[in-house]
């Protein structure tokens, strides 16, 4: 599979796309290319590093609001009301603005960062599209009595806490997953595609597992704190706050809100940097991670698009069935493109 940049007759550039399609118990059902290419999960991962919210009782402790939990999955576009939802959840555990540790950047939507720089917008950290998972990460050292001072380190507490469930959710131990720093400062992870699209798989199988529990007349033990950490309601709680409310994944205009708004209730699509995408077809169980092996991520919207109508989420949003290519004069003079299918 491949993402073409067309002009004329010709194929000018292309984006070699890799592709893990796996279910819940890790069979490899599809693929494009390397399905075991390590790279970087960059904010794809962020709905594991939010699962600590809710398994170790920080959600109900300091009353999150869903839209708050959704926000610390998102990589938002700085709109009005996500940075007041940030707001909300900080004040609500007792920090502000100053202790947030990632740094400030331009919307990633280019109308908000339009809008805020005609109306000089000074852009602080709270603007940044990590800060409702930075402040989510602020919450977990609260609530454990961990220091809020680097808390953005590798070796601090919540940065170990998040690491373990990554480890979980991906069936790796701690040894074969790389760590490096993300773009926000936090710590982020190297791992293959395969184990990226099992974690999102076992989301779906997460809420399988709550529903055949409930049927059998098995509950959790509220007092066993073992037993907790692994039982399937803390996922099933991170899938419905996504499902729920798509516009603070992303924002007006963005890839993930428009397939999850496309597909209501069944798909979970999280971009993450440098051409990495990962979703969760809830019906179908199913697991996706592609990698754009440059890094463009106009093309990983688009294959992530064509491979989610592949596997029987159809149609994909016109936005992303293709992007055209204009000139300086306004006139269309080629298109980017999917070509290829997956391998089964």
């Amino acid at each position: 599979m491949k993402v073409e940049q067309v002009r004329g007759s010709l194929v000018e550039t292309w984006h070699d796309v890799y592709v893990a399609v796996v279910d819940s118990t890790g069979r490899l059902l599809a693929r494009s290319g390397d399905p075991d290419l390590v790279t970087y999960w960059r904010s794809a991962a962020k709905p594991f590093q939010a699962l600590p919210l809710v398994e170790d009782g920080v959600v109900d402790r300091f009353g999150i609001s869903t839209q708050e939990l959704a926000l610390c999955c998102a990589s938002h576009s700085s709109e009005p009301d996500q940075i007041a939802l940030v707001r909300s959840l900080l004040a609500k555990i007792g920090c502000s603005e100053r202790d947030l540790l990632c740094g400030p950047h331009p919307p990633l939507s280019e109308r908000v960062a339009s809008d805020y720089a005609t109306r000089g917008v000074r852009l602080t950290a709270v603007y940044s599209n990590c800060s409702g998972k930075h402040a989510g990460m602020l919450a977990l050292a609260r609530h454990h009595g961990w220091p809020t001072e680097f808390y953005t380190r590798l070796e601090h507490p919540v940065q170990q806490r998040c690491l373990a469930e990554v480890g979980r959710w991906t069936e790796l131990s701690l040894g074969e997953i790389e760590t490096a720093v993300d773009g926000c400062g936090v710590a982020c992870y190297g791992l293959p595609l395969r184990n990226m699209a099992l974690a999102y798989a076992k989301l779906a199988s997460a809420e399988f597992g709550v529903r055949n529990a409930e049927f059998q007349g098995q509950r959790p033990d509220a007092n066993d704190p073992a037993q907790q950490l692994r039982t399937p309601h803390s996922a099933l709680r991170i899938v419905e706050a996504m499902l729920r409310h798509p516009e603070l994944v992303a924002g007006e205009g963005r890839s993930c809100t428009e397939i999850m708004r496309a597909h209501p209730g069944r798909v979970i699509a999280k971009v993450g940097a440098e051409g990495v995408y990962c979703a969760l077809l809830k019906r179908e169980g199913l697991g996706v991670a592609l990698k754009v092996a440059d890094g463009h991520s106009v093309a990983a919207a688009l294959a992530l698009a064509a491979v989610l109508e592949e596997l029987g989420l159809r149609p994909r949003p016109a936005s992303l069935a293709a992007r055209p290519s204009v000139n300086t004069r306004g006139e269309t003079v080629g298109e980017l493109r999917v070509n290829g299918r997956l391998e089964k």
